[in-house]
C-alpha cells in the first residue's frame, strides 16, 4: 500500500511532472487511471490537516476544490491509539540515533504503518530518515 504525502500531493497539485516518477508515468492525466487501479493508495488526516490549512490560510477556492475531491475520492486514515503507539516509538528511534524530525511527519508515518502501509510518496527528504526506522519505502520524484 502507497501513502501520499503532503508534500507530493502540492507538488503533484502544482504540475510538477516529476511527482509522476513515483507512480511510473509520464502524463498527469494518467495520474487518475493509476490511481483508480490500484485500490492500494490512501492518505491520511494529518496530511488533510496541514494541506486544509494551507488552503484555507491562503484564501485559494481552486486549490481548495482540488482538494476537496481528492481526500473525498481517497481513503484517508485517522490517528488512532495504534497510529499513536508506532509514531511514537518512531520517534523514540529517530530521537536514539540522533535524527529529529518534524512530529507531523512522523505521524503520518505511524499512521502509514499501522495500516499495513509499504510505501509513501513525497518529496520531503525527510522521510528518508524516516525510512530508516520503519522500513517504509519513499517513493520519491523522478527528474
Amino acid at each position: 500500500m502507497i501513502v501520499l504525502d503532503s508534500s507530493y500531493l502540492i507538488d503533484f497539485f502544482l504540475g510538477m511532472k516529476e511527482t509522476l516518477g513515483a507512480f511510473e508515468i509520464k502524463e498527469i492525466d494518467e495520474l487518475d487511471i493509476a490511481l483508480d487501479s490500484d485500490s492500494d493508495i490512501a492518505t491520511t488526516v494529518v496530511t488533510f490537516h496541514e494541506i486544509m490549512s494551507g488552503v484555507k490560510h491562503k484564501k485559494v477556492k481552486k486549490e481548495e476544490r482540488f482538494f476537496r475531491r481528492f481526500f473525498s475520492e481517497t481513503p484517508v486514515f485517522d490517528f488512532d491509539f495504534k497510529s499513536a503507539e508506532k509514531s511514537s516509538e518512531i520517534m523514540a528511534d529517530l530521537l536514539t540515533i540522533g535524527k529529529p524530525v518534524n512530529s507531523l511527519d512522523v505521524l503520518i508515518a505511524g499512521i502509514a504503518v499501522s495500516n499495513g502501509a509499504d510505501k509513501i510518496a513525497s518529496t520531503d527528504k525527510r522521510f528518508d530518515e524516516i525510512s530508516k526506522v520503519t522500513g517504509l519505502e519513499i517513493l520519491k520524484s523522478k527528474k
